[in-house]
């Protein structure tokens, strides 16, 4: 079968398939493998997987631990032109709940990193994030609220919650209580994989 280079950024087949690419995760310390080895953490879980099930694509971790969407705002440009992904995974957010930051200006950021996104021609996958019932119901439900409608205004699939399965259980938690162990990794990636694998 005759491959033929897109962009330099992904090969596609004479039907115009997807042959693969970078897929970019773009978060915080959720991604980053904050307080465990790099090698346990989702991100290189997902990649060994690829490796086996769809081994055209390769991943780059570009989360950074207490990331904003501020800051994730900032450097989105640089970072698609470095990677050119094919897809996007946006899983940031905790750190402006965690600091009571509006969520307007939440909601801002995201859409400026979710248009970047696709305006440099790749798919995105945003991941959803909640806050605990301590901060108030207003701000809790505005805040989990706002994750849906960025996936529906930019017809994006969501995964509603990337800590789903884990975050009623506290001894899946280092003791912070904010970061999963190394042992919940494997959950975190299920909770992606169903949800990337249709992009892929």
């Amino acid at each position: 079968m005759l491959l033929v280079p897109a962009m330099g950024m992904q090969s596609i087949d004479a039907h115009g398939a997807d042959r693969g690419g970078t897929i970019l995760v773009y978060g915080d310390s959720l991604s980053a493998a904050y307080g465990i080895s790099q090698k346990d953490g989702w991100v290189a879980l997902l990649q060994e997987r690829l490796r086996k099930s769809h081994p055209n694509y390769t991943v780059a971790n570009a989360s950074i631990s207490g990331e904003t969407s501020i800051g994730g705002a900032s450097r989105i440009a640089a970072t698609l032109a470095r990677h050119k992904p094919v897809i996007t995974i946006v899983e940031l957010g905790a750190n402006d709940g965690l600091r009571g930051l509006p969520v307007a200006q939440l909601r801002n950021n995201l859409v400026r990193i979710i248009g970047a996104a696709q305006g440099a021609g790749s798919k995105v996958l945003i991941v959803g994030m909640q806050m605990p019932p301590n901060y108030g119901p207003a701000y809790t439900r505005e805040f989990s609220a706002t994750f849906k409608q960025l996936s529906q205004r930019f017809k994006s699939p969501l995964v509603p919650l990337l800590l789903d399965g884990i975050a009623d259980r506290p001894e899946m938690f280092q003791p912070d209580q904010l970061h999963p162990t190394a042992q919940a990794q494997p959950v975190l990636l299920e909770n992606i994989w169903k949800v990337l694998k249709p992009l892929l």
